[in-house]
């Protein structure tokens, strides 16, 4: 199970997907051309004119909605690898599986990396969310701290 797939880092042929679709700028443009252009004896029917101005605001809030459901995901993704901190955890490597501790986490451009303790004091690090195959939660601590 790839849990990357949850943050917000786009394959390149969903970002070119996206650079080639409309944005709201190219509708509005498309608007004006059409109303420069029309025949004078025969105006854009006020209907097709709401229409289509209602065209816009779907795309609008359709866009926030993207926008908003894309940061709800970066950040779910990097509680899930906070969460991750102290636990012990098996990352598959290139020379199998491997389980170590995760002691510290960094992002760069949003994507959290790992690294991880062997029990022989090895780091490895750069591991992302995908190499993990098995997460064990650490045990409590024999002194808990008590809420005040």
């Amino acid at each position: 199970m790839s849990v990357e797939s949850v943050g917000a880092v786009l394959s390149t042929q969903e970002q070119q997907v996206q650079q080639a679709s409309l944005g709201q700028d190219d509708l509005f443009e498309i608007l004006l051309t059409q109303l420069t252009y029309q025949d004078p004896l025969k105006p854009l029917d006020n209907q097709e004119f709401i229409a289509q101005l209602a065209q816009f605001t779907s795309l609008e809030q359709a866009q926030q909605t993207n926008d908003n459901i894309e940061s709800l995901l970066t950040m779910q993704t990097a509680n899930q690898s906070l969460g991750l901190l102290g636990d012990t955890v098996q990352v598959q490597t290139e020379q199998g599986g491997q389980v170590g501790k995760v002691t510290t986490v960094t992002f760069e451009r949003g994507v959290p990396n790992l690294t991880v303790q062997l029990s022989n004091g090895a780091f490895i690090n750069g591991v992302s969310l995908s190499q993990i195959s098995l997460v064990r939660e650490s045990a409590p601590a024999a002194n808990p701290v008590e809420d005040f």
